[in-house]
C-alpha cells in the first residue's frame, strides 16, 4: 500500500534557526519553507521536516541517514564543513570515523546541533 509513495522524514529540534543553518548550510539540503511547526527541507526529493519541539532527549541511535557513493570523500567534505564524526568504542573505525561492517558496508555517524545522530553509509 505505501511501498509506492514517498517517505517524509522527521527530525526534532529545540532551535529551528540552528537546525536550518546546519541542514541547509552545512549538509546542503534545499530549504522549502518554515510552516511554523517545522523547517521543511528537500533531500533529493524526500521531504525532511525538522519539527519544532519544546523539549526532547536525543536517542542513542541513528534517526536519519544518507546512502552515498565514495563515503571517504563525503566524510572529508563534511569535515571541511565543520562536521565531526562520532567515534564509538565498541567497534573499530578508521581515522575518518568510518566503520566497515563484515559485509563490506561502511558507515560514519555525526550529530546535528540538537544531538540527533545522523549517518552516511555506503553499501556493497
Amino acid at each position: 500500500m505505501l511501498g509506492s509513495t514517498n517517505i517524509v522524514a522527521f527530525v526534532p529540534t529545540k532551535d529551528s534557526e540552528k537546525a536550518r543553518a546546519f541542514y541547509e548550510g552545512v549538509l546542503g539540503l534545499r530549504f522549502v519553507k518554515d510552516d511554523g511547526f517545522a523547517v521543511v527541507l528537500d533531500a533529493n526529493g524526500i521531504m525532511i521536516r525538522v519539527a519544532k519541539v519544546p523539549q526532547f532527549t536525543p536517542t542513542q541511535f541513528t534517526i536519519l541517514g544518507w546512502q552515498v557513493k565514495d563515503i571517504e570523500k563525503v566524510v572529508q567534505g563534511l569535515q571541511k564543513n565543520g562536521v565531526r564524526c562520532e567515534i564509538f568504542g565498541f567497534f573499530k573505525q578508521d581515522e575518518l570515523g568510518i566503520w566497515t561492517a563484515p559485509t563490506g558496508d561502511k558507515v560514519a555517524w555525526f550529530k546535528d546541533p540538537d544531538g540527533n545522530i545522523l549517518s552516511v553509509s555506503e553499501h556493497v
